[in-house]
């Protein structure tokens, strides 16, 4: 196995989704509160920071610790007044509820960030040789390594169906199985190709590795516990913002904000987007990552 060196994580290159949509439907407005809780390395945060100018109003939330180690260099000048917490989303959110926080604005980008993708070790990308980890946060104890390698055959071919909406899942899920033990992700790679001869533009593992990640953190059980938190920890006439990359994730956020939006007495959101808003083409050509990117946003009624 080579280690890829060509991207350095003390140094990442990440270019922010959806920028100005972001921009758009949080309004930020000088003196107002923020919490995104997946900072990552701060992008979206301080284009916030340049409206709100009031760093001791703002909480940055990430599990990630090299992630962690940037949002400190990049928000360290203003010292103690950023707040920034090493904790995956729902957790956070869980303690702020509890010491009664309220923000009028919240973000959550559940997307893999650029250095995440491109630091082999890390075990996310396809297009790198690394091993089989994919944790997002790297205290955890599971990987992927640890599923591909010790659960069933039924088991791997309900998280490639749930999770990756594969077609192919239980051929997959016995080739997998019958083809270990799996120490890389190249390793993996080659053998799930098997089972989709002849591909061409799309990588036929990128479903399976899809899947395997959300497994791995438990992205969506954490975002469908998250979503009710975050309605509670607005202001009144506070914005909520979520960008998501997968259906599943999009379904959840679509169903959560229509069920507290509408003509109702009992209505407490106003729907800022109709539809999920996606990249223009200028955003594209410069940020592929942002293909898949749908963001969807409401507001707190008064």
């Amino acid at each position: 196995m080579t280690k890829d060196t060509s991207q350095d994580q003390s140094n990442p290159l990440h270019e922010p989704v959806l920028l100005g949509e972001v921009l758009h439907y949080l309004s930020p407005q000088k003196g107002e509160s923020y919490l995104d809780l997946t900072a990552g390395y701060g992008g979206h945060a301080s284009a916030i920071l340049e409206s709100t100018q009031t760093p001791s109003e703002m909480v940055l939330v990430d599990r990630d610790e090299n992630a962690i180690g940037e949002l400190t260099k990049k928000f360290g000048r203003f010292g103690k007044d950023v707040n920034i917490r090493r904790e995956d989303f729902l957790s956070a959110s869980t303690q702020l509820l509890g010491e009664q926080h309220k923000f009028d604005m919240i973000l959550a980008d559940l997307g893999v960030s650029s250095p995440h993708l491109n630091v082999a070790d890390r075990g996310f990308s396809l297009q790198h040789d690394g091993p089989l980890d994919m944790r997002m946060d790297q205290s955890q104890e599971l990987s992927a390594e640890t599923i591909v390698n010790t659960y069933t055959e039924a088991e791997l071919s309900d998280i490639l169906w749930k999770y990756g909406e594969e077609p192919k899942s239980r051929q997959i899920a016995r080739l997998i199985r019958h083809g270990g033990p799996f120490t890389s992700t190249t390793q993996l790679a080659a053998v799930v190709s098997k089972a989709w001869p002849g591909h061409s533009r799309v990588h036929p593992a990128t479903r399976t590795f899809q899947a395997l990640r959300i497994a791995v953190n438990d992205e969506l059980h954490m975002l469908e516990h998250s979503l009710p938190l975050w309605l509670e920890l607005l202001t009144p006439g506070g914005r909520v913002a979520v960008i998501s990359f997968h259906s599943l994730e999009d379904g959840l956020v679509k169903k959560v904000f229509s069920e507290n939006a509408g003509d109702r007495y009992d209505s407490d959101l106003r729907l800022l987007t109709r539809r999920p808003v996606t990249a223009s083409a200028t955003e594209l050509a410069t940020n592929p990552r942002a293909r898949s990117a749908k963001l969807r946003a409401a507001a707190k009624l008064k």
